[in-house]
């Protein structure tokens, strides 16, 4: 079942959260990125030296052209780019033998080289081609049917025993229809979730169009992961829970995000793509008045994760889509994040929504204009006294929007912003939304960016630039 946390319509209620996070972020350095040019591929050895000395370049300059190529499967998190960089670092699998280097194709084979949740060996996973998630070990296509035999369960039957005018509104479904639901879900997800260990680097073989479809990778309670260059889409949920609570009409819950992060540390999300395609939301139906909603989040940090870099990703045509943090309840001291360099197009709320942490939004861009039915209710949450710098990101607005509408708090969460621009002028978002609210974000935070590389200094050109760097199928 999703939490309460992750629902459709998001609270504004008081947050609950008493700790305070710390100041200025130091952390050293990670290990810096590989690179290997092309003219020495054949005296590596020789080369060591003059590889080492062009680190500092960046995904980035990578991407526009330079003559550097990277081995994408054993790059590494450059150096304070961001806070996936603190402490020890993000490095993945890039230790991994030939034992455990994988190139997979197919649901089974990513099951198989993902291995034991619990085994720390450091592995590389290159994915070649799309996973479709609902297909068995031998490749035949599953669908909800399939998932839903032998359970008992039927949405007609659920529906009739949960409808308001009999059942009520004051209470969670229970009893037969719930457990055989529950039974049906339960049964998708040992199929369709994928776990991912330790030590791990997930990651798309370029050219191939690699993706996993309908499937959720699940990095739960272990460190030092990366996953990039992956089109992650139709992550959908055959089985959403109706509560009749939540919100004053109730809504339907679905339980699988793209990429979720519960408990993780040191994380890098790095140039993947992210959308409902292609099940929109527009081609749900409605079911007691409510959208029967299939699609739970994109990229959700939480369960006290931290020290995560998500960087040139593109996010669209979705709802929920970045959840940081379980609960307005989560202790403090974790969930700090970097978001950098993103592309958010056709997002409706939670680009992200922020809970407790100490999280850091810089040089993204912003397209609220209506994208297949996915109109844009607020860009940033901030709640829970979380800790928000939001510094040189870039909005384009339609004409006659509210710019007020940019931002959402409870009243308890921050967010110092700076440099921000929306349609190609200079905006305060924040100052905007504190006129409009009667529920004010703080403006100052306990903190203060050190991890910063890359940082560009100004918005303006960031819709052109992101264009043709962000994303899965641009890493060569």
């Amino acid at each position: 079942m999703a939490s309460r946390s992750s629902r459709r319509t998001d609270s504004t209620g008081t947050g609950t959260s008493t700790g305070t996070s710390t100041g200025t972020t130091t952390g050293s350095a990670a290990r810096p990125t590989h690179r290997r040019s092309l003219r020495k591929r054949r005296a590596l050895v020789a080369g060591a030296a003059a590889v080492a000395a062009g680190v500092g370049a960046g995904v980035f300059v990578m991407n526009a052209g330079a003559s550097p190529t990277a081995d994408v499967y054993h790059e590494t998190l450059a150096a304070k780019d961001g806070w996936a960089s603190s402490g020890t670092g993000t490095t993945g699998g890039t230790k991994a033998d030939a034992a455990h280097t994988f190139t997979v194709s197919t649901r089974a084979g990513l099951v198989k080289a993902l291995g034991k949740a619990t085994d720390t060996t450091p592995r590389i996973i290159k994915i070649k081609g799309t996973i479709d998630a609902n297909t068995d070990d031998s490749g035949k296509k599953l669908t909800c049917a399939d998932y839903a035999s032998g359970t008992g369960y039927s949405l007609a039957a659920y529906l009739k025993a949960y409808a308001p005018s009999s059942y009520g509104t004051s209470k969670l479904p229970s009893g037969t229809q719930e457990k055989v639901r529950a039974a049906a879900q339960t049964k998708q997800a040992k199929n369709i979730v994928f776990k991912v260990p330790a030590n791990t680097t997930v990651v798309g073989v370029p050219g191939t169009k690699a993706g996993i479809s309908g499937g959720m990778l699940q990095i739960q309670n272990v460190d030092n992961v990366i996953v990039r260059n992956l089109n992650f889409a139709a992550a959908e949920d055959c089985f959403p829970q109706w509560d009749p609570t939540d919100g004053d009409d109730g809504n339907w819950n679905s339980n699988y995000d793209s990429m979720t992060l519960r408990g993780a540390t040191h994380v890098w999300a790095d140039h993947n793509t992210f959308t409902d395609a292609p099940h929109l939301d527009s081609a749900n139906p409605k079911y007691f008045g409510r959208e029967y909603q299939i699609h739970d989040g994109a990229l959700d940090i939480t369960k006290s994760s931290d020290l995560v870099t998500v960087s040139r990703n593109q996010f669209t045509n979705h709802d929920k889509t970045m959840l940081i943090g379980s609960s307005d309840s989560e202790p403090a001291g974790k969930l700090r994040v970097s978001i950098h360099h993103n592309i958010w197009k056709g997002i409706v709320q939670r680009a992200p929504l922020a809970r407790v942490g100490q999280v850091h939004i810089y040089n993204n861009y912003y397209d609220v204009t209506t994208l297949n039915g996915y109109a844009t209710q607020y860009s940033i949450n901030s709640r829970a006294k979380a800790q928000v710098v939001a510094e040189n990101n870039y909005w384009k607005v339609p004409v006659g929007a509210k710019l007020a509408k940019l931002l959402s708090g409870d009243g308890t969460g921050a967010i110092k912003n700076s440099g921000n621009v929306v349609n190609g002028t200079a905006c305060d978002i924040v100052a905007l939304f504190n006129a409009a609210s009667s529920k004010d974000l703080k403006t100052t935070v306990n903190w203060t960016p050190a991890l910063t590389a890359g940082l560009e200094s100004s918005a303006k050109n960031l819709p052109k630039s992101l264009a043709t760097t962000t994303g899965a199928g641009v890493l060569k």
